[in-house]
């Protein structure tokens, strides 16, 4: 069940693409760089924001497998701002009892990212807040990919049986088991697509766009989205005369 705050309905899980670090650093003729780590306040912002609002889980888009095929001099100024924003933020997320997690191929980090990464996870691991999930080296087709690859593994060893795969088995062997699909997706910067993210978990998901750029985006947008969302009817396939029967 969703929350509930001053009448509103707030989101279980909000998934955020994190878009348009480059284009404020360019807007004020600085590297791209600087705009990463200008975004980095809004993390903390909206990461905040989702805690005090009651939103159980907040997935961000932080590295997707095609960001991979960016300048070199640029990945490695992410992994390494990567690894100085869990180091700075690890207090906090403790204060706030924020429990960080992550998903994707964790395994094709650079080896100080990883390590660091995990140790993060685990020292959270026992705090009852916010869930807070990075999306690192991520992509939507990956995590198909690679729950079909388990799966028919399970098949071949006889554990699975083919007619016993439905959507349910597949949730089950994506890297998000046990986390329920976003309520609501947030892409900054005025670009209208999901670049490869969470592409089966969306389904059914509400999306809000902005032109706000990433390191510009506020508390006060994620409550614009969420009032957007509230004024969406959610059906689910059914019709609004059957939502009003209930």
């Amino acid at each position: 069940m969703s929350a509930k705050q001053d009448g509103r309905e707030i989101p279980k899980h909000i998934a955020v693409i994190m878009d348009g670090n480059g284009r404020w650093a360019k807007q004020k003729g600085a590297m791209r760089s600087f705009g990463h780590r200008s975004g980095v306040q809004a993390v903390r912002e909206i990461t905040e924001g989702c805690s005090e609002l009651g939103v159980d889980y907040l997935t961000l888009y932080a590295f997707s497998t095609e960001n991979w095929s960016r300048p070199q001099k640029e990945v490695d100024g992410l992994m390494s701002l990567l690894i100085k924003t869990i180091e700075m933020e690890l207090s906090t997320l403790m204060k706030n009892s924020i429990r960080l997690t992550a998903i994707g191929d964790l395994k094709g980090l650079a080896t100080g990212v990883h390590k660091k990464l995990l140790g993060a996870i685990d020292v959270t691991s026992r705090n009852k807040g916010l869930n807070l999930i990075l999306a690192l080296n991520y992509s939507g087709k990956w995590d198909l990919t690679q729950a079909c690859r388990s799966i028919c593994g399970e098949v071949i060893k006889g554990t699975i049986k083919p007619e016993a795969i439905d959507e349910n088995l597949l949730s089950d062997h994506l890297s998000t088991k046990r986390i329920p699909d976003p309520a609501l997706l947030i892409r900054t910067s005025g670009e209208m697509r999901i670049s490869n993210f969470l592409l089966w978990q969306l389904a059914y998901t509400e999306f809000f766009f902005t032109e706000i750029l990433w390191p510009d985006f506020r508390k006060k947008h994620l409550n614009l989205a969420i009032d957007s969302f509230n004024r969406r009817e959610r059906r689910f396939g059914k019709t609004s005369e059957q939502l009003d029967l209930k």
